[in-house]
């Protein structure tokens, strides 16, 4: 008999600077996240009293989040991060959340996802392109929202072979997959496997296959020059750098 705990997914918490994000992109990231686990625990943190947080006060019913009240302790000055960072922290140390979602593209979470991930727990976060590089890496994986928005708006297979170099496939993109492809166990004829190519490229950064416009990383890599696919008799895929 199989263990019920072994058939429960994770347990992950979303929590979202309202202050710092915007509501059009939460369906997006409510699917991103879901595919990694059940979204539980649902806080969007702000001071409420203010007309700019109205599209997300619409949805936290809709969506089952819970609205977070933080009044603005000074003129100009928000205590909403902080506010994040004492919940996530009592979450964390509670025990039971096995991730955890940060829609916000605030730099000063960055302390906030190094400390969770130095005890073992994934950092999902979702940003827009501008958010700093510092937090972007300290994330086990970070998701550009307005990528996001555009790879479900287009099916894996209507997109072009191009899409990736769209979406700002440049050289150290290719040299993390490059790297990561070097760092895999090759067969004979220098083929690895697709999927230990993508652990490898997580492992070393915050890499994510849909800020490209991609769903799937073979989908990216048939899009990046210098790589060849090859489908295995059993399904599975191997990947190889031909220069």
């Amino acid at each position: 008999m199989t263990d019920r705990q072994d058939e429960q997914e994770d347990n992950i918490a979303l929590l979202i600077d309202a202050d710092n994000a915007s509501p059009e992109h939460l369906d997006d990231v409510l699917l991103v996240l879901g595919e990694l686990g059940t979204i539980n625990i649902r806080r969007a943190y702000g001071n409420w009293a203010k007309s700019s947080l109205k599209g997300w006060g619409q949805l936290t019913g809709i969506h089952s989040i819970v609205p977070m009240q933080q009044f603005d302790v000074a003129k100009g000055k928000s205590a909403t991060d902080m506010r994040m960072t004492i919940d996530a922290m009592d979450l964390l140390y509670r025990g039971h959340v096995d991730g955890f979602g940060i829609m916000s593209s605030d730099s000063d979470f960055l302390p906030l996802a190094q400390r969770i991930r130095e005890e073992g727990l994934p950092v999902y976060g979702f940003g827009t392109a501008k958010t700093p590089l510092g937090f972007r890496q300290a994330c086990t994986r970070f998701f550009d929202v307005a990528a996001l928005h555009l790879s479900d708006e287009t099916p894996a297979a209507e997109q072009p072979a191009d899409t990736a170099l769209q979406h700002g496939v440049d050289e150290e993109l290719i040299e993390l997959l490059g790297s990561a492809y070097k760092a895999s166990k090759r067969d004979e004829e220098g083929y690895a496997s697709l999927s230990e190519l993508g652990q490898r490229a997580t492992a070393v950064s915050s890499f994510a296959v849909r800020n490209y416009g991609f769903t799937r990383l073979s989908d990216l890599i048939r899009a990046v020059p210098n790589f060849d696919v090859r489908t295995t008799s059993d399904g599975g895929l191997l990947v190889k750098r031909l220069r």
